[in-house]
């Protein structure tokens, strides 16, 4: 059940297409049946720059697994793989962290991942990430996109794209994106 507090997810996409990575997201920040905030900021740059991390759920939960997730990635020297499962098992087995309720999709240049506070740390086979409650729909416009790439597809394009066709489908996300591109 619902409550008048309880926060929709979003839409967050990561793509690796054609030797670049993009991740993006909506700014829509939804609190029970009420639009809070249209700009919101839910994919940032970690690790100097060269790691893209997203999320979707609660705001609060999500600054907290940033932040830790930032730590993992200095103690293990960026190493995003190692950082990640780290994480994963910290988030399960810890009794603060396992009551935050948000999932994280992050990108290096050759890895993306979601992790999530089950203990998840999944590689999609196809380089495409999608969570949020977008996420469906974002994930089956880019799969689309790729399938029938236009001829100058880029990974930027292809997030824009497919965070546009969630929003006109998914009443949680809008159509102020925030796209971050790294290159391979």
């Amino acid at each position: 059940m619902e409550t008048a507090f309880s926060l929709h997810a979003t839409t967050v996409l990561g793509v690796r297409y054609d030797g670049h990575v993009t991740l993006g997201s909506d700014g829509q920040a939804t609190m029970g049946h009420t639009v809070m905030k249209h700009r919101a900021q839910k994919v940032r740059r970690l690790f100097d720059g060269k790691v893209l991390a997203g999320f979707a759920g609660s705001t609060a939960d999500a600054f907290t697994l940033f932040e830790r997730f930032e730590e993992k990635l200095q103690q293990y020297g960026g190493n995003v793989t190692r950082a990640a499962v780290e994480l994963a098992k910290d988030w399960r087995t810890d009794r603060y962290l396992r009551r935050l309720e948000a999932l994280l999709a992050v990108a290096s240049a050759d890895r993306l991942f979601v992790i999530s506070g089950t203990g998840d740390v999944i590689e999609p086979d196809d380089g495409i990430v999608a969570i949020g409650s977008g996420g469906p729909y974002a994930l089956a416009a880019a799969r689309a996109l790729v399938q029938h790439a236009p001829p100058g597809l880029t990974a930027h394009r292809l997030v824009e794209d497919s965070l546009h066709i969630a929003a006109d489908i998914c009443i949680y996300t809008n159509h102020h994106l925030t796209l971050l591109d790294l290159d391979e």
